[in-house]
C-alpha cells in the first residue's frame, strides 16, 4: 500500500505534483494536478527568446551561441544578437531518426575539448528491423562556415540500446561527462519493464564509456562480457535527467510508473529496484512493493507521488542566482514546473516548484548564469525558449 506520508527510515521527500508523461505521449487526458504549495511568483523574470518544433534539449557553444534538438531530426544553431534577436539556421548532416511517441533526435552535449576537438554528441530514436528501434548515440565533428552556416562531418555511432524492441518509449537518451573524463548515458527500459535487471541487456542502466564508446578496464563488470562491461549502474525506469554536481557526484531523474518519479544518487554498480520496487504502482493498479531498508537496493533521495514526470536535469553552477549554487533544477512536463532540489553533499531536500506556462522538456545554464528552458512544444504546438533573469 502507498501512502502519502514521510518515511523516517528512508531519505525520501513525498511532494504531491501531477501526472504522468504517458498519458499525454498516449493522447490521453493529463490527471487532475495536485500540486503542494507551487511557488506562483518566482524571483526571476521570464524573457521568451523563439520557438521550436518539438524541442528537445540545448546546450551552449563556447562562442555564447546555441545548439537545440528537434525530435523529428533537426540541429539548430542559434545565434543571439545585439537587439536579444536569434538567428537560426539548420544543421547539416544530422542523422535519421525514429520519429513518434517519444522517440526521435534528443540529447546534444560539447566534447570535454570541443574547442580543440570539436566534438558534438547527440542522442537519438533509430530505427531497426520491422517495428524496433532503441536509443543510440552518436558523435561527429562540426563545421563552422564563414556564413554563419554549420554541418556535422564524420559522424559515427558509437552506443546503442541492446536489443532494439518495439514500441515508441523510455528511451532516456541523456548524455553527461563526468571529471573523470568518462562519457555516461542513460538508457530507459523501453517500457518492458524486466530489462531493467537483465544484466544482459543495456536497457533501464546508466551507461559508462569514454569518449570514443570504448569500456573503461574500472567499469564494475568490465571483464564479464559486452554489455555486462557497458553498465554503470542499473535498475532504472525512464531515467530523462543525468548531471553532475560541483563535486563529482553523478544524479539522475527519472520518471516512475503511477507515482514514485525519483533524483537518485548514482553510484557505481548500485541498484535502483526498478520493477521489483518503486514508491508508485503500475498503471492497470498492481501494486510494486515500497523501497524499505531491508530490500537491498537503493532508494531515491527524493520522490513525487503523484509524479511531476521529469524530463530533464540540471545542477547550478553561476553567480547570477547566487543563493541556488549547486541546486538541482528538474523540468516537470506534466507538472508543468520548474522545480529546485537542494543538494547538500549526497543528500538532497525539495526546496521549490515555480509554476510555469507549460510543460518543461530541457532546462540548461546559460554562459553568465541566467537560467534557460525549453518548452516541450507537445501536440503541434511550438514550444518556447524561455531566458530566467533574477527580477529586479
Amino acid at each position: 500500500m502507498h501512502r502519502l506520508t514521510l518515511s523516517a527510515a528512508l531519505p525520501l521527500i513525498l511532494i504531491a505534483c501531477t501526472s504522468s508523461e504517458e498519458a499525454v505521449a498516449n493522447g490521453d487526458a493529463a490527471n487532475e494536478v495536485a500540486a503542494i504549495s507551487p511557488v506562483d511568483r518566482p524571483p526571476f523574470e521570464t524573457a521568451s527568446i523563439a520557438t521550436f518544433d518539438e524541442p528537445w534539449a540545448m546546450t551552449f557553444l563556447p562562442d555564447g551561441r546555441a545548439l537545440v534538438t528537434e525530435k523529428k531530426g533537426v540541429l539548430k544553431l542559434v545565434t543571439f544578437g545585439a537587439d536579444g534577436k536569434p538567428a537560426m539556421v539548420d544543421v547539416t548532416g544530422t542523422p535519421d531518426v525514429a520519429y513518434g511517441g517519444q522517440g526521435g533526435l534528443g540529447d546534444v552535449v560539447l566534447s570535454p575539448d570541443f574547442t580543440n576537438d570539436g566534438y558534438v554528441y547527440l542522442s537519438f530514436a533509430e530505427k531497426g528491423e520491422g517495428d524496433t528501434s532503441g536509443a543510440a548515440v552518436a558523435r561527429a565533428k562540426m563545421v563552422m562556415a564563414a556564413d554563419g552556416n554549420a554541418s556535422l562531418t564524420d559522424m559515427q555511432v558509437i552506443w546503442r540500446q541492446e536489443p532494439k524492441v518495439s514500441g515508441k518509449g523510455h528511451y532516456g537518451h541523456r548524455i553527461a561527462f563526468g571529471p573523470d573524463g568518462m562519457m555516461y548515458i542513460s538508457s530507459g527500459e523501453r517500457q518492458k519493464f524486466d530489462p531493467a535487471q537483465d544484466l544482459d541487456q543495456n536497457l533501464g542502466k546508466i551507461i559508462r564509456l569514454t569518449p570514443t564508446g570504448g569500456i573503461p578496464s574500472d567499469n564494475p563488470m568490465y571483464d564479464q562480457g559486452r554489455i555486462k562491461a557497458q553498465i554503470w549502474s542499473y535498475g532504472h525506469r525512464n531515467p530523462l535527467g543525468l548531471a553532475f554536481d560541483s563535486a563529482g557526484n553523478l544524479w539522475n531523474s527519472e520518471m516512475g510508473p503511477k507515482g514514485g518519479d525519483e533524483l537518485n544518487l548514482v553510484k557505481r554498480n548500485a541498484n535502483y529496484g526498478y520493477p521489483k520496487v518503486s514508491n508508485g504502482v503500475h498503471y492497470d493498479g498492481r501494486d510494486i512493493p515500497d523501497h524499505s531498508p531491508e530490500d537491498g537496493f537503493v532508494p531515491p533521495k527524493v520522490f513525487w507521488t503523484p509524479v511531476i514526470s521529469p524530463s530533464s536535469l540540471m545542477i547550478y553552477t553561476g553567480d547570477m542566482f547566487p543563493a541556488w549554487k549547486n541546486s538541482a533544477f528538474i523540468g516537470a512536463l506534466s507538472g508543468q514546473a520548474l522545480v529546485r532540489v537542494k543538494l547538500d553533499g549526497e543528500n538532497a531536500a525539495m526546496a521549490d516548484n515555480f509554476t510555469m506556462e507549460g510543460r518543461i522538456r530541457e532546462v540548461e545554464q546559460g554562459p553568465d548564469g541566467a537560467i534557460w528552458v525549453l518548452e516541450d512544444g507537445a501536440r503541434g504546438s511550438k514550444g518556447r525558449l524561455l531566458k530566467l533573469t533574477p527580477t529586479k
